[in-house]
């Protein structure tokens, strides 16, 4: 599916990357994710990344953190997660940029741009990622390597076209800008309801769990 995602907008589908959304699936299920071909992994949750990954459960994959992240929880990722998706305000950047320093690392993020500008949602507004990509800069420990989002839930696929649009005009516009520490090599937007329509408006990443997994009992989970 992806592939013909890719191909009917005249992109390559090597150029597109699936990350399996890992959550509520214990380190059995994502090792049976990882001996079918999945190669990236992303997890929600600090404490759930920290016990599948103490199991080995991501052998053999690239290990993300695409959920809300708590700046008392940084100390976790840095140095374990090769690239943390979710990162939404400065304050967090730079919270991971003193502990990567600490490490002697360097650590890879994303920007979370909050494209929907839902309350309920973390993330820069689209009018505040220019000035948080241009002070980046001042942190030497993160590499900021693009931009993801989480665009409102709709009933049609196609109703978040604009959003992933607009995230794509502002990805090719911040690459443009050349800002220090930062280069837009990642859009990663699109689900498992959206994926398709994600990578025809330009996504290189997309973050699919249930069309992997099937659905979560999230009264199982409780």
């Amino acid at each position: 599916n992806i592939a013909r995602a890719a191909e009917s907008s005249g992109r390559r589908p090597e150029d597109i990357t699936l990350v399996a959304a890992t959550k509520m699936n214990d380190a059995s299920r994502v090792r049976e994710a990882i001996e079918a071909g999945v190669r990236y992994c992303g997890e929600n949750r600090v404490q759930e990344l920290e016990e599948k990954n103490a199991l080995g459960a991501y052998s053999g994959a690239h290990l993300h953190f695409i959920g809300h992240l708590q700046k008392n929880k940084v100390k976790y990722l840095v140095g374990t997660a090769e690239l943390i998706q979710s990162v939404d305000s400065l304050e967090l950047a730079e919270a991971i940029d003193k502990r990567a320093a600490s490490l002697g690392v360097v650590q890879d993020v994303l920007y979370e741009v909050n494209i929907g500008g839902e309350a309920a949602k973390s993330g820069f507004a689209p009018e505040e990622i220019y000035s948080a990509a241009e002070k980046t800069g001042n942190f030497a420990n993160i590499r900021v390597l693009g931009l993801m989002a989480i665009p409102p839930v709709c009933e049609n696929s196609d109703e978040n076209r604009p959003y992933f649009a607009r995230m794509r005009q502002l990805f090719v516009d911040i690459g443009a800008k050349k800002y220090d520490n930062v280069t837009m090599q990642i859009l990663s937007m699109g689900m498992t309801d959206d994926y398709a329509a994600a990578i025809s408006e330009g996504a290189s990443m997309v973050r699919v769990g249930t069309g992997i997994f099937g659905a979560r009992d999230y009264g199982a989970a409780k």
